[in-house]
């Protein structure tokens, strides 16, 4: 009986993880660069992302990812872009969970978005406005290495 009860008392303090993947898109165009921003229902503006399924590879869920949130395709997937973050958010439930992210860097032939239900806007905006505009200081510091990665730095 103690070993349940020790075992409840753990699980209470355990929070729910998460994977997902996404991508920070860009089209070129005229020799300009812009970086698609999504505007989600719950108001942020960040990069499309989404979980993993059952059997997929991060780059797959990232361009399933894509393909459902924007309608975009086809899609190229830069080599040596791969970056992850953390953090932790409150489901609707009330549960907390934490999630890590992978996110790839891709570039778009195409600038036409078709955006998916849980998404309520969308811009396509150079380095700079897409940086001010992007609510997490997470999706602010992907930016600043996917233009470093593009402008010949290191990512």
């Amino acid at each position: 009986m103690p070993k349940k009860v020790y075992q409840a008392c753990v699980c209470e303090h355990l929070m729910a993880q998460e994977k997902s993947c996404g991508a920070l898109v860009f089209h070129e165009e005229k020799g300009a660069r812009l970086f698609l921003l999504l505007h989600y229902a719950g108001g942020h503006w960040d990069f499309p992302k989404g979980h993993v399924e059952t059997g997929e590879s991060e780059e797959q869920t990232a361009l399933r990812e894509i393909q459902e949130e924007t309608g975009l395709g086809p899609i190229e997937f830069l080599p040596g872009f791969r970056e992850e973050v953390s953090y932790s958010f409150r489901h609707n439930t009330g549960e907390m969970a934490e999630k890590r992210v992978a996110f790839f860097l891709a570039r778009s032939d195409k600038k036409l978005v078709r955006l998916s239900d849980e998404h309520i806007g969308f811009a396509w905006l150079p380095y700079a406005a897409a940086r001010k505009k992007a609510t997490f200081e997470n999706a602010r510091m992907l930016l600043e290495k996917a233009e470093k990665k593009l402008s010949g730095g290191p990512a």
